[in-house]
């Protein structure tokens, strides 16, 4: 492999047919997992990437490189569950290096179930981890049972306790709203997140995945801001337009601090038209849309020897087919698995 300093690399921007510029980079890096949420995985999904076909450490720092020189500024890490990588510390510090290549301030996030962080929490950060997303659908453990099918709640909330006096920030917390109790634990989950200083955020139900048929008769986010408003005093917050949760300010009262809260209506307010992402998945696939069935294959032509100008092309060419919106394309899509490309 070349080195990164050897290999001058493009100043082309991801843009697409519809005008829209990727400046932020989900990269999965692994499809496995350690729970079987109901609305991601099956229970008895068994068949995962080669491990030989995981991109290393060194080669993701690579890919990030040309991602930083295509305009990419925030990059994401995300699974299956991250945390199963043992080199995950490693990852970090290739793609912190790559931001420092590039004179650019590293933006680092992390979306993971927390099982084990409490354990990796040290070494994340000092690799360069900057923010990070805890995805927690319940705070009760006999649901987090029925719904994950894994008893792992003790590890969760161990990791939850620490994360306060992290120095992560910001720290958000993220529930699907799946049914009828999802709703009823909203406040729950919203107080215990004002709490400890973190953004909660409700995720609308995506039809992806095994529950994915029954997209149309779940919660949409007109039902969890109803839940919302019955609890809290909540005033809107400007938003980029690219991001995808609506915010808004949670008044502080005499249960609670103040904080911000967010919903992400991917399904009843489609973000599209501002979409600024791109998706890595942990065998090398640049996929344009978390919906696409389509993808570019990078990781043969990176381990046959190509240029950094070669690997850039390649991806101008995934993101120059990104579709105007899911909702073209979500039929298809509904079968595969959150974790085979990226939540």
């Amino acid at each position: 492999m070349r080195a990164r300093s050897e290999d001058p690399v493009s100043s082309h921007q991801l843009l697409d047919r519809w005008g829209r510029s990727a400046a932020d980079l989900r990269l999965s890096v692994t499809d496995r997992c350690n729970l079987r949420c109901s609305y991601c995985l099956p229970e008895d999904a068994t068949t995962w990437i080669p491990r030989q076909d995981l991109l290393t450490p060194r080669e993701l720092g690579r890919l990030t490189q040309i991602a930083l020189s295509l305009g990419i500024r925030k990059v994401r890490l995300t699974g299956g569950e991250p945390l199963l990588r043992p080199d995950l510390a490693e990852i970090i510090r290739q793609i912190n290096q790559a931001f420092s290549e590039a004179n650019l301030p590293a933006d680092i996030a992390l979306t993971t179930n927390a099982i084990g962080l409490s354990s990796q929490l040290k070494s994340l950060i000092e690799a360069g981890l900057s923010r990070i997303n805890i995805s927690l659908d319940t705070l009760n453990p006999h649901r987090y049972y029925a719904l994950a099918k894994r008893d792992r709640f003790p590890e969760v909330s161990a990791a939850l306790n620490k994360l306060p006096d992290s120095g992560l920030s910001p720290i958000k917390l993220n529930s699907v709203i799946l049914d009828q109790q999802s709703l009823e634990e909203i406040p729950d989950l919203v107080r215990f997140s004002l709490r400890r200083g973190f953004q909660w955020r409700a995720i609308e139900f995506m039809p992806i995945g095994p529950l994915g048929d029954s997209a149309a008769s779940r919660p949409h986010a007109r039902d969890i801001l109803d839940r919302l408003r019955e609890y809290f005093s909540l005033t809107p917050i400007e938003t980029d337009p690219a991001a995808p949760a609506r915010r808004w300010n949670v008044a502080a009262n005499s249960d609670h601090p103040a904080g911000i809260i967010g919903v992400i209506a991917s399904e009843s307010a489609p973000f599209c038209a501002t979409c600024d992402r791109t998706r890595l998945s942990a065998d090398g696939k640049v996929y344009s849309c978390l919906f696409s069935l389509s993808f570019v294959d990078l990781l043969a032509p990176l381990r046959q020897g190509a240029s950094n100008e070669e690997l850039a092309k390649l991806w101008l060419d995934a993101q120059a087919a990104k579709p105007a919106g899911h909702t073209e394309i979500a039929v298809g899509r509904r079968t595969y698995s959150l974790s085979q490309i990226g939540g």
